[in-house]
C-alpha cells in the first residue's frame, strides 16, 4: 500500500503527539516542546492545516500550519511547522511531500504567504528564502524564511500564535 496523505481526525491526536515527541527527541536546535505546541494549536482552534502521512495504517509524518500575525496588519500569512517524521522514515521524502502539499493547500485557499523557521538549505527547495523586510525578532535572519504565495512580501515583524509558548 502506498504512502497516503490525509487530514487529521480526532482519533489521530494521541498518535500525532507521540510521533512529534519522537521525531524531535534527538533533534538539534529544538525546545523539545513541539508536541505540546501542536496540541495547544489544536485546542486553540489555530491549526489551519494538519496533514499526516500514513503507511500501512501507521502515522509516519505530520505537518501543522497555523496563522501568524504581522505587525503591519497584513493578513493571510501562515507559519509552517512543526513538521514531524518518524526517525526510521526520515530522509525518504515524507517531510518534503507534506511541506509541498501544505503549501499547495495554502495556495488553493488564497493565502498571502508562509513563513518557516528552519534550515535554509532544506526549505529553499520549496521557494522559501530569507526576506530582509520580514523579521522574527530574536532569530538569526538566515533561519527565518518566507514565501509569498500572492502579492509582495510585507515589511513587518512576525508573531507566531501563543501556542508556540506551550510546553
Amino acid at each position: 500500500m502506498p504512502l497516503r496523505i490525509r487530514e487529521e481526525t480526532p482519533a489521530d491526536h494521541a498518535a500525532i503527539h507521540a510521533l512529534t515527541e519522537t521525531a524531535f527527541r534527538n533533534a538539534p536546535h529544538t525546545s523539545h516542546t513541539e508536541q505540546w505546541i501542536v496540541d495547544a494549536l489544536r485546542e486553540a482552534g489555530a491549526l489551519a492545516i494538519s496533514l499526516l502521512a500514513e503507511d500501512e495504517c501507521e502515522i509516519v509524518g505530520h505537518v501543522a500550519v497555523s496563522p501568524v500575525a504581522l505587525s503591519d496588519g497584513s493578513t493571510g500569512w501562515f507559519g509552517l511547522g512543526p513538521i514531524s517524521v518518524a526517525p526510521a522514515r526520515q530522509r525518504q521524502g515524507i517531510g518534503a511531500m507534506l511541506t509541498k502539499l501544505a503549501l499547495d493547500t495554502l495556495r488553493e485557499r488564497g493565502a498571502a504567504g508562509c513563513v518557516v523557521l528552519g534550515d535554509p538549505a532544506y526549505y529553499a527547495r520549496f521557494g522559501f528564502k530569507p526576506e530582509p523586510t520580514l523579521v522574527l525578532p530574536g532569530v538569526p535572519a538566515e533561519y527565518f524564511q518566507a514565501i509569498a504565495l500572492r502579492g509582495e512580501v510585507p515589511a513587518a515583524n512576525v508573531r507566531y500564535h501563543t501556542a508556540f509558548g506551550a510546553g
